[in-house]
Parts: structure tokens; sequence; C-alpha cells
């Protein structure tokens, strides 16, 4: 094979940053400079490698994804040139900012990776970094940073630019992940039969093997070592966020995190004399997505896309399940990993682990930029053993966008050459799913369902019903405190009821 045209990944690195001084903290954009340098100097090339980069891609910051994490310190107009500028790799032709998603680390890496092969790419840095828990003491201790930023020029987007919800979800109030995945959470009990009381249990059990990793990582941010009880009791230091989640249940994304990844061509690490040692290949990649928007899925327990993405991951590697010895399966929330393991056929106490990061509610959760993070760490694990195999998962929108990457130091044998996934995507586009209605009338029942919470506790229900000809549609509930405790200790999956509208929005009453 033409070395020119072999991909490999030559750095990586992490940082989380831990300064209690806002003014002394580094701006997001810095935070990835940082990185990009640390991740040169693990290569052993440096400065050197860094002067190679001809391709940059910046994943999208989430001040620039959700209005919830807008910054109020100003924003950077393109933030791919800035970091260029200030890493020194002024000749980097290729500037991306990613669109929105979980997925996007390893969406990235499997494009440059491709590109490697068209003799389009030498070499390649895939980085992101959040600074949110500055940028929120900030705000709370009345300080005031400028985080603007205006280098002119332009850049490429990478991903999909489409919203994750529709109009109809959005006057219903299901347009985030924390009220999205708790509806998928309740079905994923409803399918496998258990009780409130038994699901949360087994919800802290899963999570708690997760906070162990954490708690021996020194770059995760919550490090307690978290038991199962801790995890899934209600308290006031642990409230529910969601039901059925509590606040230990979910992605932490308040932390300062970076990560980047260094891809060039075997020519360019041999070039710049990179150390055998240093090397990784991505052997199996796929990328794919669900119905698009949570209304149209087939159900609310499983992804047909995951089941599509890990097949063609593991077809091109020529591996098997049994053949990976480490595993970092994307854990926004349980319901993500739970749809993961059963996608994968994966038990969820594998002795092999589910996380080498502690996973997001406590290793963190930097905005889109996780799997950065999953990514440099299996670099590490699979150097460390030579030859292993390491399975990286990714998730975007809500069990929507979907990516994996399967990782070795063992040279390839055939070329890089992922099956497109347009080839796969207009399968998964036709699988079945119930009729959606957008105003609905009549006798109905319940599908799924999350009570939402705010400081002061309960502030609306969210139901996802079908009416009797099987038809589903979205709605809540009467704003009614009895109701919505009800909802959160009865199990109300399949409950009976009617469902009415004004016009605009769907009201179901419980029979």
């Amino acid at each position: 094979m033409d070395e020119s045209r072999i991909p490999v990944l030559v750095g990586s690195a992490q940082l989380t940053q831990r300064e209690p001084d806002p003014k002394a903290a580094l701006a997001p954009i810095d935070l990835m400079a940082r990185v990009a340098r640390l991740a040169a100097e693990d290569s052993g090339a440096g400065e050197r490698l860094l002067a190679e980069l001809d391709s940059i891609a910046v994943i999208r910051l989430f001040a620039d994804t959700s209005p919830r994490f807008a910054s109020p310190f100003g924003r950077n107009t393109n933030p791919p040139l800035s970091l260029a500028r200030r890493i020194g790799a002024g000749q980097a032709k290729r500037l991306v900012y990613t669109h929105p998603g979980g997925n996007m680390p390893q969406w990235s890496i499997n494009r440059l990776c491709e590109a490697v092969t068209r003799g389009e790419v030498g070499a390649a840095l895939v980085v992101g970094a959040e600074a949110l828990a500055t940028q929120k003491a900030a705000q709370r201790g009345g300080v005031a940073l400028d985080w603007s930023e205006d280098p002119g020029g332009s850049f490429e987007n990478w991903g999909v630019a489409k919203r994750g919800w529709s109009e109809v979800e959005e006057r219903h109030g299901a347009r985030a992940a924390i009220y999205t995945y708790p509806m998928i959470e309740n079905a994923i009990r409803g399918a496998q039969g258990r009780s409130i009381a038994q699901h949360q249990a087994a919800m802290g059990e899963l999570l708690a093997r997760f906070a162990a990793v954490a708690a021996a990582n020194p770059l995760a941010d919550r490090r307690a070592g978290y038991s199962a009880a801790q995890i899934s009791q209600v308290r006031a230091d642990n409230p529910v966020i969601s039901f059925p989640y509590t606040r230990l249940m979910s992605a932490n994304a308040f932390i300062d995190q970076g990560a980047g990844v260094i891809v060039t061509s075997v020519a360019v690490a041999r070039k710049l004399g990179i150390a055998r040692d240093k090397w990784v290949y991505l052997h199996g990649c796929a990328d794919a997505h669900d119905h698009w928007y949570i209304s149209d899925r087939r159900d609310y327990h499983s992804s047909p896309a995951m089941v599509k993405v890990f097949e063609q991951a593991f077809e091109m590697a020529g591996t098997t399940l049994a053949d990976i010895g480490a595993f970092d399966v994307y854990s926004c929330f349980a319901s993500a990993v739970e749809i993961g393991c059963a996608s994968l056929g994966l038990a969820l106490d594998d002795p092999r682990g589910l996380t080498i990061t502690g996973g997001l509610p406590y290793f963190g959760g930097p905005g889109n930029n996780y799997v950065s993070h999953s990514i440099a760490e299996m670099m590490q694990r699979v150097r460390a053993k030579p030859g292993m195999r390491g399975l990286v998962t990714a998730n975007g929108n809500y069990i929507t966008k979907h990516s994996a990457g399967i990782y070795s130091t063992e040279p390839p044998t055939k070329p890089f050459a992922p099956r497109d996934p347009a080839s796969y995507q207009a399968e998964l586009d036709q699988v079945p799913h119930p009729r959606f209605v957008d105003l609905a009338e009549g006798a109905a029942s319940i599908e799924t369902y999350t009570v939402t919470h705010d400081q002061k506790g309960p502030s609306s229900a969210i139901v996802i019903g079908r009416l009797d000809d099987g038809s589903r549609f979205i709605a809540n509930t009467a704003p009614d405190l009895d109701l919505w405790a009800a909802m959160q200790t009865e199990d109300f999956l399949g409950r009976p009821g009617r469902v009415s509208h004004d016009g605009t929005r769907n009201l179901f009453s419980p029979g």
C-alpha cells in the first residue's frame, strides 16, 4: 500500500482545567491551543508536526450549540482560524468548524482518514474544548471576561445542520436532551418489565461502575466514586432533573476540559520520525442515524442505526466483539449505555468494563467534544497493550446520530475503505414507525413520558402516546402537582386516558 495513503493516529492529549480564578483560567480557544501542543508533543514531533498540519477540525462549542450555554462574554467568529494562528499552523488550508453532535469527533476522524486515502490530507488535527465551569463561575461572581474574537476568513461546516427536534416537539417542551432521554429511559424500563424502584436501582448499579472508573482517573471531574445508592436515591444534593434521572445520573456539562487527536499519513509520520510505538490505526468505522425526530422512532428502547453502525465497523475491521479489549460506550445518560450495549450484544456488567474515562456524568461531559477524550484515552490504552483492539462509540442528539471506531496499534492488512454511509442509511430511513399526528383527539394511552423539574420541583410533564388506531402523538398534562407526583411513583406506561388539543398543543388526561 502507498504509505502516503495510509492514515494513522500519531498524537493525542487531554486537559482538565481546575483554575478557580476566572480571570486566570484559559478561554476555550486557548484550551484548544494548549491541548494541540500537548498532542503534538505526545507524538514526539512537537512543533514540526504542528507546522505540517494541512487540516484543522474544531468540534463545535456548546456556546454555539444551545441558548442554554450561550456565552455572555462574546464569541469567536472563526475558531479554527484563531486556533491555527495560536499554534503556528498558518499553513493549514482546510479549516473546519463542525455542526453539533456528540458523534462529531469520531465522525471527523472517519472523514479525515478517508481524506488521507484520497491524498487530500497529510496531517490533520481534531480538537475541542469547553470552559463552562469558568463561564459559570464568572457569571456568578460578576467577573467580566472577553472571549470575543473576529479573525475574519471562512471555514467549512461538517456534519448535519438540521436541528434535533421538530416544531411540534418544541411546542410540547421536548427539545433538550434532559427531557428526551428520560422518556427513552422510561420506555426501556417498560420493555424490561421493571418497576420504577427496580429500574432506579439498576441504573444506579450500572452508573456506579462508571463512577468507579472516574474515581481512578485524575482528569475526571467527579471523583467521589459514588455508590449505586448515592447515584439513584433522591436527596437535596441529588435532586431529580427530569424523571427518572437524578443529578448524578446526568452528563456534567459545567466543566473545563479539552482534548485533541492528530491524524497523519504513514508517509508523514515517517518523514517526521514519529516512533512506531506511537502509531494507532483506525481499523473499522461507520456512521448512521435513526429517524431524525423522536416522534418518528420505531420504538424508544432500541436503535436500528446503532446496530447497523456496529455491524459495519466490525465487518470493516474484520473482528468481533470478543476481540475487543477496551470499550468506551457513549454515556450521556443511562439509556444511551443501555441501548448501546443492547445493540452490541454486550452485557452491562461485562468484565472488560464499559468506559475508560468514567463517562459523561463523572469524567465530564464537555459539550460535543467528549468523544475526543474517548479517542485520546483509547490511543493510550492500545499503545500500552500492542495488538489490543478498542471500541469507541459516539452518539449525537437523542439516540439519533451514531458513530463508531475500532482502534489498534496493529498495522492494517488492507486499505482503509469504509463503506459509504449513504449505502446503508437508505435502508435505515425505511425502518417502519407509527404514523405521527400533530394534533390528537380521542381515547389514548401513554407510550412513554417524563416529569420535568426545575429548582422548585416538578414543573411539567411530557407524554408520548398512542391513539386507539395506533398513531402516535406528543402531549403535555395539565399542571397538577398531585398528578406529577403520581407519575413518578406509579407506573404510567400504558395508562389509558384521553387526549385533546387547543389547536396548538395536545393535552393528555389520564383515566
